[in-house]
């Protein structure tokens, strides 16, 4: 079923962006400008650099989501926006539908195929018309943070990305980075976040693979790193089967714990918003358990400020003994 435009929607958009005004001045200039608390679950608006991209819950006709676009464009100041759908259905046709969920061009506006946008004064490489993940989840800010300020000596970054975590790492003063992807391409995105930064790294730093076969040769390898980032999607398939986040989160946990230093941090991640946060920490707790270790809950993180009202995130840093 269609979904009208709210009459105010000008202004929700307005008020919206002018919470986050004084992103910039502190250096982040790709970040949520529009979350679905602030627009009754129908649309968010994420900002990098002058480009903006909308993305639709709900389903609107052609005419309406196009004004959607020219308000978005008209509230941000953006020379372009483009368009991500994101029915409840969406993930289990992205890759059969991609041209229609994610269109490669944008809506309003010229092509801008890739933008450096900054968080915290960091320069991060946004491709917005690529796919429905862009380059950067900016919810995960907070976290990244958290990773720079904590990264010690030896980090292993897992479900890598386009390595923002690692990069945080180095800058923060890691000596050794592992950043592993079963993605060849969004390992070769994050070597070009790191030339953006001027961080020079070894191609051995970038390991393409199945998390779970890596984090057991480094534990056959008696390999320990100080910092282990756990950034895992709620739900894949690979080789070993079917990944549940609600189901198999504790023996990834477990996985992990085997490879971290004695007092070293597990930084457990979850983006799964049908899972509560305590019984995440359970979880997590459970499996570092398993593995034979003791842990405690350190520091517990969430989104950042720009996904007022947001619990889908949840981040616990786990310190191991």
């Amino acid at each position: 079923m269609s979904s009208p435009l709210p009459a105010d929607l000008r202004d929700r958009l307005a008020r919206a962006c002018a919470r986050r005004a004084h992103l910039p001045g502190q250096g982040t200039t790709v970040y949520r400008a529009a979350h679905l608390t602030e627009t009754e679950g129908a649309f968010t608006v994420d900002v990098a650099g002058d480009v903006a991209v909308l993305s639709t819950y709900r389903a609107f006709p052609s005419g309406p989501e196009l004004t959607l676009a020219e308000r978005v464009a008209e509230v941000t100041g953006a020379r372009s926006v483009y368009l991500k759908r994101r029915p409840v259905e969406a993930k289990h046709v992205a890759n059969t539908a991609r041209a229609l969920l994610s269109p490669p061009d944008p809506v309003i506006g010229e092509a801008a195929p890739e933008v450096v946008a900054l968080e915290g004064g960091v320069p991060f490489l946004i491709r917005p018309g690529a796919d429905l993940s862009v380059g950067l989840f900016t919810d995960a800010r907070p976290a990244r943070a958290w990773v720079r300020d904590h990264a010690g000596a030896r980090v292993l970054n897992t479900f890598a990305y386009t390595c923002g975590f690692g990069l945080m790492a180095r800058l923060g003063g890691a000596e050794v980075v592992k950043n592993l992807d079963a993605s060849r391409k969004v390992l070769s995105w994050g070597q070009e976040n790191y030339a953006l930064s001027g961080v020079e790294a070894p191609d051995e730093d970038f390991i393409y693979g199945d998390v779970f076969d890596w984090l057991a040769r480094f534990a056959r390898q008696e390999r320990a790193f100080d910092v282990v980032v756990l950034d895992p999607p709620s739900f894949a398939r690979g080789k070993s089967g079917t990944w549940r986040a609600e189901r198999d989160y504790g023996t990834l946990a477990a996985a992990a714990a085997r490879v971290v230093a004695p007092g070293g941090a597990l930084l457990a991640m979850t983006n799964h918003a049908g899972v509560p946060e305590d019984l995440f920490a359970r979880e997590a707790l459970a499996g570092v358990r398993g593995a034979g270790r003791r842990g405690h809950v350190e520091a517990r993180l969430g989104a950042g400020e720009d996904y007022p009202g947001a619990a889908h995130l949840k981040v616990l840093a786990l310190r191991l003994a």
